[in-house]
């Protein structure tokens, strides 16, 4: 405690604006607010050149124009501007503040640049002062901001405004998607304290495939293989981890080895998904209307995704009641379904499943929902963020049935650590367990391959 005091008390504090000081009240001695930085003369300077742009471009044909064309209007403008302002500004830099403007028109203003970053995995907006990104699994403050959190606003409202979704008042939370697909979260005032709080997960624009997985240390090839022909030979499968860790990811890469002929039909709160069969039906949650009406929950997509003649169900996140209505589609035809879910372990996957099962309200006793997840989810594989940042699929666990009244699962290959060097790496090494999984007999029973040598528990994979 005395640390973080010291450092206080040594920090040289911003001269302030000269202005008309009321006497402390004792909630201002306590404000414990975000102070807004000193003003940034080239922000204020793109906010009021977009001002003029807004004032003096024709907006009913902005939207006719293709970008290149209006790429090269704006930057028009910007020079006019610039003469006018007697500013002493290059080629290049004239460049540069037109494609600023170009962003806070059309774009998504001061955080455009970090969504273009390919390196950037997730970009954490904690009100118009302080922008985080996420590099390689670790945490960066950026020099990033907004003029106010008006200006932060505008960009969330378009955002949100992109999908048919709102946000406001009465609905100061909401989930959306950028056209990339990345993920979009934002909260809002009056239950953001400090401004506008918005979260956006990144996705590759060329989707990661197991081969990069076992490129870049997630798992080895032997366990790629074997998640390949699993889920080729349609094993039920569910992907467990906590927030981070590359669930979505996983599922995403796993998708490739569904057969082109399969109908796949895909449900989700915010559609992130990017699978890569050609056969493919998205549905998406609906939040309700201003009234209060018109919601349409994850288990209503489902019961009507029965109906559509899939092959396969695959639902983003299994959340709440619709945990019922997927395992009835494992267990009635639409073997190779897939899905994630929150959790820590594989056990307590299970464990979730019954408890989400329970939220829908059914007369179903707990032995009743325990046989009805043994038999219809074939393996669970946990994926883990370590502390350095990297990923690691960490368990790969089979529900082999029933013992009483628990269900049964063995480990089919785990990720043991070694040690942690002085700078939070982690070190560590997959093994195989030894036992054979029962799906390998249906792997084989398909023409599916597989190197039974790789369950030697003696053997570094």
């Amino acid at each position: 405690m005395g640390r973080f005091s010291l450092a206080r008390a040594s920090k040289p504090q911003p001269a302030q604006p000269a202005v008309p000081v009321a006497a402390p009240t004792p909630a201002a001695r306590v404000e414990s607010k975000p102070k807004a930085p000193p003003r940034d003369a080239t922000l204020d300077l793109r906010l009021r050149l977009h001002t003029r742009l807004i004032d003096e471009l024709d907006l009913a044909k902005l939207d006719k124009l293709d970008e290149a064309e209006l790429r090269r209007q704006v930057l028009g403008q910007v020079t006019e501007f610039a003469r006018d302002e007697r500013m002493a500004l290059n080629t290049k830099e004239l460049e540069a503040l037109g494609a600023s403007i170009y962003d806070e028109m059309v774009g998504l203003g001061p955080i455009e640049p970090l969504l273009k970053d390919d390196s950037i995995n997730d970009i954490l907006i904690n009100g118009p002062f302080q922008v985080y990104i996420e590099r390689r699994g670790e945490l960066e403050l950026t020099a990033i901001r907004f003029r106010d959190n008006d200006h932060l606003l505008r960009i969330v409202n378009r955002i949100v405004a992109g999908v048919g979704r709102r946000i406001d008042e009465s609905q100061p939370m909401v989930d959306a998607r950028l056209p990339d697909g990345s993920r979009v979260n934002a909260a809002i005032p009056p239950i953001a304290i400090d401004g506008c709080s918005v979260s956006i997960r990144k996705f590759s624009k060329k989707p990661l495939t197991l081969e990069k997985l076992v490129e870049f240390g997630a798992m080895t090839q032997s366990m790629a293989d074997f998640l390949y022909g699993a889920v080729k030979s349609r094993v039920s499968t569910v992907i467990s981890g906590g927030t981070g860790s590359g669930k979505t990811t996983l599922l995403n890469a796993l998708s490739a080895a569904i057969p082109e002929g399969e109908r796949l039909i895909t449900i989700e709160d915010a559609a992130e998904l990017q699978l890569q069969q050609v056969h493919v039906v998205r549905m998406e949650t609906r939040p309700p209307n201003i009234e209060g009406k018109g919601e349409i929950r994850q288990r209503e997509l489902v019961k009507n995704a029965l109906r559509m003649r899939p092959d396969r169900v695959i639902l983003g996140e299994v959340r709440s009641e619709e945990a019922f209505d997927m395992l009835q589609a494992m267990n009635t035809g639409h073997e190779g379904s897939m899905a994630t879910i929150h959790s820590n372990n594989p056990r307590e996957a299970v464990s979730r499943l019954e408890q989400m099962v329970a939220m829908g309200g059914m007369n179903i006793g707990p032995d009743a929902v325990r046989h009805q997840i043994a038999a219809a989810v074939g393996l669970v594989v946990q994926v883990n963020r370590l502390s350095d940042g990297k990923r690691k699929v960490t368990h790969v666990t089979e529900i082999v049935g029933m013992e009483g009244q628990v269900v049964q699962m063995q480990d089919i290959f785990l990720f043991n650590r070694t040690h942690t060097d002085a700078d939070g790496t982690v070190h560590g090494e997959h093994r195989a367990t030894g036992l054979r999984p029962r799906c390998l007999d249906e792997m084989l029973r398909r023409g599916i391959p597989y190197d039974t040598s790789n369950f030697d528990p003696d053997k570094v994979l």
